[in-house]
Formats: structure tokens, sequence, C-alpha cells
């Protein structure tokens, strides 16, 4: 089994990142193969709506200058999605909503490429904003006919400065059953 995080946070080694980390961590005590991939820092295009993927139904998207196709293929390949993001001006980072927007087009021009995958979301705020941006990701694995896993709480941590999620020991908690619970869930699946 195999799950793998984007980072919508253009701050590599990040709050978000340290967040999908913790994730990860119990995932992999769990057995679980991961992978992290910097989406943040990527320069992604906006869905234009050309209809392309929709005619071709080749799992790709036509715009092929970004890395897209690799993380369709990614998700693919993985058993899990998890999808963190800062929260920028209530939502978020418009890498994530770019990156959702492609993904989730080419998805289900093609059938549905991630159904039944189990999905999870993670918000990270200073202050607020996040459980619009949570819910946001949701959507994404929702309409996409994921099984969606929560934790104890919202999957959200508050953090302003680097270094700043420490400091939110219930966030990390949160995160912690995050990844128990997925990676229960994903077993559970492969019975």
């Amino acid at each position: 089994m195999k799950v793998v995080a984007f980072n919508g946070s253009p701050r590599k080694n990040g709050n978000t990142n340290r967040a999908l980390e913790i994730v990860l961590e119990e995932l992999r005590n769990e057995g679980i193969e991961t992978e992290l991939v910097q989406l943040g820092s990527e320069k992604i295009e906006d869905c234009n709506a050309c209809f392309v993927c929709v005619k071709s139904k080749d799992n790709r998207c036509v715009i092929d200058s970004d890395h897209i196709n690799e993380h369709i293929e990614r998700m693919m390949e993985a058993d899990g999605i998890i999808i963190g993001s800062p929260v920028y001006f209530g939502n978020v980072s418009g890498q994530v909503k770019a990156f959702i927007d492609r993904v989730g087009y080419v998805s289900r021009a093609n059938g549905g490429l991630f159904k039944r995958k189990v999905g999870a979301a993670v918000a990270v705020n200073r202050r607020t904003g996040s459980l619009a941006t949570f819910a946001d990701i949701n959507f994404f694995f929702l309409i996409g006919e994921c099984i969606v896993v929560g934790s104890n709480y919202w999957n959200v941590v508050t953090a302003g400065k680097p270094g700043d999620i420490e400091n939110d020991k219930e966030g990390i908690g949160i995160l912690q059953t995050l990844g128990k619970n997925m990676a229960w869930v994903m077993k559970k699946l492969a019975d």
C-alpha cells in the first residue's frame, strides 16, 4: 500500500510540510509506503476548460508544461492521497486550486481515476480560514468518489511562523490520529 501526499505550500520545509510529515510518520509506522511531493513551489497552470481530456480519454491533461501528468500517475498508482494547503486569504493556495481543478477534471473525464481511493485534507492556518480550505480539498475528494478519512477533530493546525506547528499540541495529535485512521481504513479496504 502507498500514500502520496502533496504539499501545496511554496515553503518546502514550512508548517504544511511538517503537518504532512506527521501524518506520513503514522502511516509509515503502520507499514505503508509514503511519498511527499512538493507541489507548492511548482508553476501549475490553471485549467483552461479546453475539454481535450474529455475527448482523448487518455488519463492526461493536454497542458504538458508542468508536472500535472506525473502527479496524476502518482495518484493513480497510490492507494491513498493527502492534499495539504496553507490558508491564503481564507482558502487553499493558488497552486492547490490549480492542481485540484486540473487533476479533478482529468479524473472525471476518464471515468473517475481516483474512485475509492482513500483521501484526506490537511489545512494549516495562521489564525482563521482553515475550515474553508479543509472543505475545498474535501470537495475534490468527495466529487471524485474517494473515501474521505477524518480524525478526532478537523484536520487543521494553527501555525504562523516557521516551526510554530510544534506549539499546536492538539493539532499534532489530530494529525497523528488522522494517520492512524487512514492506515486503518486502507487496511480494511485491502482485506
